[in-house]
């Protein structure tokens, strides 16, 4: 039953992170009025699939990330020319559906040669009907169907280039936005899950050390430092500590709820050591401490996150340093054994993780999107939507390929123990 559990939250974690991203280009897509045609958790086969009003909701089968496919944000698949025969079905004198093939299946539809066609601006169509040429007007949302597969047209507006360049970046920059926002509400709500901390306790002092020496035990609780109140910041203790080395030091801790002076001589090792491992002591949490630890752990967290990615960058790291799909789902794993709060703080890093990912310039990435769009801003016309799409596949393919040799390396660790 445990071991249910756990592998429920592992894909509960990477479900909600990634539905939350895609959320957020889906949202503001749709705010600006952009045709969203499909909202994708996963790649490759469908799983899972339907349609609700103009856009398709799939789950596919590998759960390593989603899109959401706008129309005109890449090429347009289907694409009809002057003298490709077409069957029309109609509302008066609207068209509806745009048959592509199976002519003669058509009984309830008009059939012939297209003369003329727009279906970005002037929504219409002009056939040859066995020599007589007539033009119909084309509904806003009107179908192509070809072999029973229907795609809703686009007109011009409906476009993702149709839009400002402040309402394309917008809906492209919602999706690590919304990562930001959820790991904010995980660090509040661990916050008040295990409340926040309020005093720094002694957990052990090791044997022949300072502590030891100056009869400092475990459960001590310090109140101050040479007169520096220390409440429940441990670096500032660590700070002092280090500016102290082989200088005499006044503790003042709490124990059995008497206050006792101590004096600790900090020695000459790596930068002054007493000889103590310290833990926090926690406290209920109020609304407003929950949004200041919560804010302050989100603070930490993306300092630590964008100091892996300059290792990253400057080839600080070796291939045993990156984890793929493998080791996070251990890592999860690890983490949703060590109890809810636990579990919790982790989809908060990972959200957060998601979210400054997804911004890193790379090809592919929401991050290179931004790019071409401030590109496009600077130089006020858009980068050739095809050249573009290039770039992007390039760099799907290299970030799929070093998450196969990631995953590789990963699986070999695994076997290897």
């Amino acid at each position: 039953m445990a071991t249910l559990q756990i592998a429920f939250q592992i894909v509960l974690l990477f479900f909600v992170l990634v539905t939350i991203h895609e959320w957020g280009h889906f949202y503001f897509a749709k705010r600006a009025g952009i045709l969203v045609r499909e909202f994708a958790i996963g790649f490759g086969p469908k799983l899972l699939s339907f349609k609700k009003g103009e856009t398709r909701y799939t789950l596919r089968l590998l759960p390593i990330g989603g899109f959401v496919r706008m129309a005109g944000e890449d090429p347009e698949i289907v694409q009809i020319n002057p003298g490709q025969r077409l069957a029309l079905a109609l509302n008066g004198n609207e068209v509806t559906h745009i048959y592509l093939n199976d002519f003669d299946d058509r009984s309830d539809s008009v059939v012939g040669i297209v003369e003329d066609i727009d279906l970005e601006r002037r929504l219409f169509i002009k056939l040859d009907m066995d020599g007589e040429i007539k033009q119909f007007s084309v509904h806003p949302q009107a179908m192509m169907v070809s072999k029973d597969k229907e795609t809703q047209i686009a007109p011009w507006d409906r476009q993702f280039g149709s839009k400002t360049v402040g309402q394309r970046a917008m809906s492209i920059f919602a999706g690590p936005l919304m990562n930001f926002i959820l790991a904010l509400v995980l660090f509040i709500t661990v916050a008040f899950m295990a409340g926040v901390p309020d005093k720094v306790k002694i957990q052990s002092t090791v044997a022949g050390s300072p502590a030891e020496k100056a009869g400092l035990v475990a459960n001590d609780i310090i109140i101050s430092v040479n007169n520096e109140p220390i409440g429940s910041d441990r670096n500032k203790l660590t700070s002092l500590i280090k500016q102290s080395v082989n200088k005499q030091m006044i503790w003042i801790i709490e124990r059995n709820k008497e206050q006792i002076r101590k004096e600790v001589t900090p020695e000459d090792k790596g930068g002054g050591l007493v000889g103590v491992s310290l833990i926090s002591e926690n406290r209920k949490a109020s609304f407003t401490d929950a949004v200041s630890n919560g804010w302050s752990s989100l603070s930490a967290a993306t300092v630590s996150i964008l100091d892996s990615f300059g290792k990253l960058v400057t080839l600080q790291v070796k291939m045993d340093d990156l984890g793929g799909p493998v080791r996070i789902v251990e890592f999860t794993s690890e983490q949703a054994s060590a109890g809810l709060p636990q579990y919790t703080f982790w989809a908060a890093i990972m959200s957060l993780y998601l979210g400054m990912f997804n911004l890193l310039p790379f090809p592919a990435l929401d991050g290179s999107r931004l790019v071409f769009l401030g590109f496009e801003a600077l130089r006020g016309k858009p980068v050739d939507p095809g050249r573009e799409s290039i770039v992007h596949f390039v760099g799907f393919a290299m970030l799929m390929l070093l998450m196969i040799a990631v995953t590789y390396n990963d699986i070999l660790r695994l076997i290897k123990g």
